[in-house]
């Protein structure tokens, strides 16, 4: 699709004070002529789903294109084949497109004024195929990738859910720019964070589907006999002169200790906990539309000392609740579960979480108070990776890739998830510094690469939204709305330079500190100090998945987690390395695992 210039507002987001399921977001709103293009892109969608499935159920009706050709006869949608005919059957958009050209068939609106020309050029790529999308398999994507590697000069980010071998294109173009930096002399870094762990619970060594993405992750990276470490190295490259992998990982306190809290909520509302939980998923879900389901049966596991949620030694209860008919009925339920808090204790005082202090907050982890047990209290800190779920590149502080595509075959080749980007250049230039020397980048690329770098390294407030804070920033609006300048911040200018020799130790130092306190405290996985599966055995804790290992005080786990800063962890690289059979074997011969099994 064409490039178009447009008004784009970035935006990151990492709930800071939310411990179930943390995840890195990275968004952006835009305005502007692209918009058509990401509205082709859903009515061909919409009509082939139509087609294929609901051809005669009304309830679902055709879309037609809003393109307007009459004003933009050389858009390539004027030759759209299914142009005509979905304008004739389809539903037709209230058209506020092509509204800065002369046309019949726009209307004047107050309160959609025509966008003023942005800054920045965006062009809409896509992942498309005849199964996907009802057209000839298109690999925009992977294409707009492996360009905006090879023409990069200084430096890339990448943050992305998944990623493949070096037979997959993006990685080899990884590996063909480093080589090229090694033989040109030129500095060149490469920043990769991914996922610890993949999205799938379990236990490393007994759940096949997360060991088999874990170990695919493995082949990526430095292992297999196709990674990109070994491909450097066969070059006489060390691969972590130019390429680093990273991993996010957060630490909170659950301040809702069963015993002194939620059982005595249990007898004090006559409502239990799991009730309560039916009656709020009653709320969020709707009603059951046919009508069949009247109750449901929660399997509850027991306590576990096996460091994992569940297993087959877990002892399992199961408890039958009914479902509330009505939203009032669920409403109500909660109400009368959350009343039971009432005069049980007074815990103003002490904070939902705790997480907060991983970023620039105002107090410290020893200040905050705690109205349960030491022990309750020690039982209540817990850790979790942040999930990495964003899927964004940055090239030399200049251009920007975003979207939906993981950096995997099943994302890129086209023929197989349907995936949409954008590739963004702002044509507003900053002041910078590049590997010490003035530079001219990108304020849209650069402004959002320092947001991360800061995010990653706790050099930002938290976004806490439960403290009652009612303040709505620039970065809470959506385009045309600018966000604001922080380029003047002091933690701003400590991350300005990606190449400079204090950032990069900066970033190093944080991952390797931050993953020796969570080692320490929690013994997460993967870890370097796991070789072998012999190993695992004896490393993991047998506790609670998350919760603190056994013999550490209250005392030194909060002394530890107050030095924790940001969310960066390194990639232990050396996990279960000594376990060849772990990226190698007959079942790997012919194999990408990564495409029929990961999203």
């Amino acid at each position: 699709m064409p490039w178009h210039d447009v008004r784009l507002c970035p935006s990151v987001y990492v709930p800071a004070g939310d411990t179930d399921w943390k995840r890195l977001q990275v968004h952006m709103t835009l305005l502007g002529p692209v918009v058509l293009d990401i509205v082709q892109h859903f009515v061909e969608r919409w009509n082939e789903v139509k087609k294929r499935k609901y051809r005669d159920d009304e309830r679902f009706p055709w879309l037609s294109l809003p393109h307007d050709v009459e004003v933009a006869p050389n858009e390539a949608v004027a030759r759209h084949p299914h142009l005509q005919k979905w304008r004739e059957v389809g539903h037709k958009y209230h058209q506020r497109w092509n509204r800065n050209f002369p046309s019949r068939s726009v209307e004047e609106d107050p309160a959609y004024p025509i966008p003023q020309p942005g800054s920045c050029k965006v062009q809409v790529v896509r992942s498309v195929s005849d199964w996907s999308h009802g057209v000839l398999t298109e690999h925009s994507i992977q294409n707009a990738y492996i360009d905006l590697i090879k023409e990069s000069k200084h430096f890339i980010y990448i943050a992305t859910q998944d990623g493949d071998q070096v037979v997959n294109r993006i990685a080899g173009a990884l590996v063909d720019r480093i080589i090229r930096a090694f033989n040109e002399g030129a500095k060149f870094k490469v920043i990769v964070c991914i996922p610890e762990l993949p999205g799938f619970s379990g236990d490393v060594k007994t759940e096949g589907s997360l060991k088999t993405i874990m170990a695919a992750q493995y082949r990526s990276i430095n292992r297999g006999g196709g990674s990109i470490y070994e491909k450097l190295r066969e070059k006489g490259i060390e691969p972590l002169d130019y390429i680093r992998f990273y991993h996010l990982r957060a630490y909170d306190r659950i301040n809702a200790p069963w015993e002194s809290f939620i059982s005595k909520m249990e007898q004090n509302s006559g409502v239990k906990f799991h009730e309560a939980q039916v009656a709020l998923a009653r709320q969020w879900i709707g009603q059951d539309p046919a009508g069949y389901l009247q109750e449901v049966t929660l399997a509850i596991p027991g306590p576990t000392t096996e460091a994992i949620v569940q297993s087959e030694k877990t002892s399992i209860t199961t408890e039958t609740v009914t479902i509330p008919q009505s939203s009032e009925e669920a409403r109500e339920i909660v109400r009368k579960f959350e009343s039971g808090a009432e005069g049980l204790r007074g815990d103003q005082d002490v904070s939902d979480n705790v997480a907060q202090h991983m970023l620039c907050d105002r107090t410290e982890l020893a200040d905050e108070k705690w109205s349960g047990t030491e022990e309750e209290e020690l039982n209540a800190y817990v850790s979790e990776l942040l999930y990495i779920h964003s899927k964004v590149m940055i090239v030399d502080d200049d251009k920007v890739i975003m979207g939906s595509a993981n950096i995997n075959d099943r994302s890129q080749k086209g023929d197989g998830d349907s995936e949409i980007c954008l590739v963004v250049e702002d044509n507003e230039k900053i002041d910078s510094f590049m590997d010490g020397q003035p530079y001219r980048a990108g304020r849209f690329a650069a402004t959002l690469r320092r947001k991360l770098f800061r995010e990653h390294l706790g050099l930002i407030a938290p976004q806490t939204v439960t403290n009652g804070d009612s303040r709505v920033t620039s970065f809470m609006r959506p385009a045309p709305c600018r966000n604001e300048d922080e380029t003047r911040f002091e933690q701003d200018a400590l991350v300005a330079d990606p190449l400079a020799e204090k950032t990069v130790l900066l970033f190093q130092k944080t991952a390797i500190e931050n993953r020796k306190i969570f080692t320490e405290i929690f013994r997460p996985v993967p870890t370097n100090l796991v070789r072998t599966w012999a190993a695992y055995d004896n490393y993991v804790p047998k506790v609670k998945t998350g919760h603190v290992v056994p013999g550490i005080d209250l005392q030194r786990v909060k002394d530890r987690l107050a030095g924790v800063r940001g969310a960066l962890v390194e990639c232990p690289l050396d996990f279960l390395i000594d376990e060849k059979d772990f990226v190698t074997g007959p079942e790997w011969r012919g194999l990408n695992p990564t495409l029929p099994i990961y999203i």
